[in-house]
């Protein structure tokens, strides 16, 4: 079939599975319903078609469209019974966990760790020649974590061979047994310099499952990430998935291969950068995780912050952001000790939300910290190629991406996405754009979105069978345009003028003075154009360059348009906190009741 035109898909998440029903009505691609059950891959059950099939039978009650045939999925679709084709994603069982190898940390170590993380895995550890640590600690290192996979890379094509052998003979050493499968052998993926192939295959060929295929460094100055992210995938169905409970049988209902959720997602970012030519920033932050995702030109990265999230983790991000960088987001006086009850409260009481407005307060403030240290792991690993020794010609004068530097240019962002139960369940949508523009601080003109119900990993596999289905329903069913930030950079005494705007819409004109410090909103719906002409000061850039005019058309949103006069980055002063987010807060109309 072509292009399927009713479709079923699952994400098997760590606790729950989703299911959304996708049909085309008319002219286009629409989600319908939505259902959800229990995962079931641990005890009594151990068998994760168990949440599948409860999950496809809400839908069923839902739609009223008979969607099972006892347990088999009828497909294909006829006389309104039925489905197409069943996609599903999976980070059930704690999703894809590698560890990854490199010979040198800052080179191909990163370049590995890029590679896995693209894929949709979590990277546990990553072994180097030069990181630091003793042979036996190394292997220790390897036995104690029991990875899914291992990538193994190192040494450009040419290059030396000795040091990623040796590297090899660590896991040898090591003999890790996998998570999944006690008889089978533990996948190995070898992807670094094609001289020592033999060698590796002499020492890991009779130990592990090892795969062999194109060096992800090739040369110092290239990467080639793309053949082993395939191969990662491959092997993530081929061993992982199949050994968890019941996945077996789930492979022989899904009409595509299963994705690791977080690849799944990263696809779906990849498809709308390419589709509309734009750049952009996802972020999903959960109760353990936080993954950043971003799209910067054709180049894709993602990072999981693995001890950054609102519930398992909560505890972790206020021992990392420090208790005052907390504490700078709270618009009341609140004491030490309190603060961190309540954090531990929700750690240890993870499925709980927030029953007072002082409650939310406190978790909003947490989840800018958690963005915010996320976003910046993230454009600590998303940077030029290290170790190159470029030759700069006329054009690299211009040219911001140096060796080592991060590709993340703010002021180029086109689309920011949130997504996650903090972001997308925020009471009121404001809240939401505020939490994005504080942690990613955006520049120039970014526009803001949530996933309205964590729709985009069934949309992320869905690409690889109906592409044009995907991109629609992300459209119009999963994003809920916040609005525009309109945020120009620079730095000044509060109260000073930093810029003059115009603002035109149907209802008519506003002009007026941006002054440092300030926060102003303007209604503008999600489906209102409003065109927008920004005079910074000098010293101040709003995209077009220091003191040059801008004009823009932008889309309005939930949250309406947002002139944002407080500077980059935001300053922050001891002494009134309180006061000054409160203002901030009363700006943007956050907490209305307050």
């Amino acid at each position: 079939m072509d292009r399927p035109d009713v479709i079923i898909a699952t994400d098997c998440g760590s606790t729950t599975t989703k299911a959304i029903l996708i049909e085309k009505e008319e002219e286009c691609y629409r989600q319908t319903c939505r259902g959800e059950a229990p995962t079931t891959v641990e005890a009594p059950f151990e068998d994760v078609t168990r949440g599948v099939l409860n999950a496809i039978q809400e839908v069923e009650e839902l739609s009223g469209r008979v969607i099972l045939d006892g347990e088999r999925i009828i497909t294909p679709a006829a006389d309104g019974r039925g489905v197409d084709i069943y996609v599903s994603t999976s980070s059930a069982g704690g999703g894809l966990q590698m560890m990854v190898g490199g010979v040198v940390q800052a080179m191909t170590g990163e370049s590995a760790q890029r590679t896995a993380l693209g894929a949709g895995a979590i990277v546990m550890d990553v072994l180097a020649s030069n990181d630091g640590r003793l042979p036996h600690q190394k292997i220790e290192r390897i036995r104690h974590l029991r990875p899914d996979m291992v990538l193994l890379s190192g040494g450009t094509d040419g290059g030396t061979v000795s040091h990623v052998v040796e590297l090899a003979e660590f896991i040898a050493a090591a003999d890790p047994r996998p998570r999944f499968g006690a008889g089978f052998r533990l996948p190995v993926i070898y992807a670094g310099n094609k001289d020592a192939r033999e060698d590796v295959q002499q020492v890991l060929g009779e130990k592990t499952a090892l795969k062999t295929t194109d060096n992800i460094r090739p040369q110092l100055e290239r990467e080639n990430l793309g053949p082993a992210r395939q191969v990662i995938h491959d092997l993530f169905l081929e061993h992982v998935m199949a050994q968890a409970p019941g996945y077996r049988k789930l492979m022989e209902w899904t009409g595509a291969p299963i994705m690791p959720t977080p690849g799944a997602v990263g696809l779906l970012i990849q498809t709308v950068a390419r589709r509309r030519n734009i750049n952009v920033v996802g972020v999903d932050i959960g109760g353990a995780t936080t993954d950043v995702f971003s799209v910067f030109g054709d180049l894709f990265n993602r990072t999981v912050s693995a001890n950054l999230g609102m519930s398992y983790s909560i505890s972790n991000v206020l021992a990392e952001a420090g208790l005052s960088n907390v504490m700078r987001w709270v618009p009341f006086e609140i004491e030490e000790a309190d603060l961190r009850d309540r954090v531990k409260n929700k750690m240890i009481r993870p499925t709980t939300v927030p029953q007072t407005l002082e409650e939310l307060q406190l978790e909003q403030a947490i989840a800018r910290e958690a963005l915010r240290l996320a976003f910046e792991q993230h454009r600590a690993l998303a940077v030029g190629l290290k170790g190159v020794q470029t030759e700069r010609t006329l054009s690299d004068a211009f040219d911001q991406t140096a060796a080592g530097e991060s590709l993340i240019h703010m002021p180029d962002l086109d689309l920011l996405v949130g997504s996650g139960g903090v972001l997308s369940h925020a009471p009121r949508r404001a809240q939401s754009a505020a939490m994005l523009i504080d942690a990613f601080q955006p520049q120039g003109f970014t526009r803001l979105a949530v996933d309205s119900i964590f729709m985009m990993p069934h949309l992320g596999v869905l690409t690889s069978v109906n592409e044009q289905a995907a991109a629609e329903v992300f459209e119009r069913d999963c994003l809920v345009d916040l609005g525009t930030c309109i945020a120009p950079s620079g730095q000044g005494k509060a109260g000073e003028v930093c810029a003059n705007y115009e603002i035109s819409r149907d209802d008519g004109k506003e002009s007026g003075e941006l002054r440092v410090g300030a926060l102003h909103t303007f209604d503008a719906g999600p489906d209102q154009e409003v065109d927008v002409s920004l005079h910074p000061e000098s010293g101040w850039d709003a995209g077009a360059g220091a003191g040059q005019s801008i004009r823009r058309t932008v889309r309005g949103g939930a949250a309406g348009l947002i002139l944002d006069g407080r500077g980059r980055p935001l300053p922050f002063s001891d002494g009134d906190t309180v006061e000054r987010v409160t203002a901030w807060n009363q700006a943007l109309d956050l907490y209305p009741h307050q």
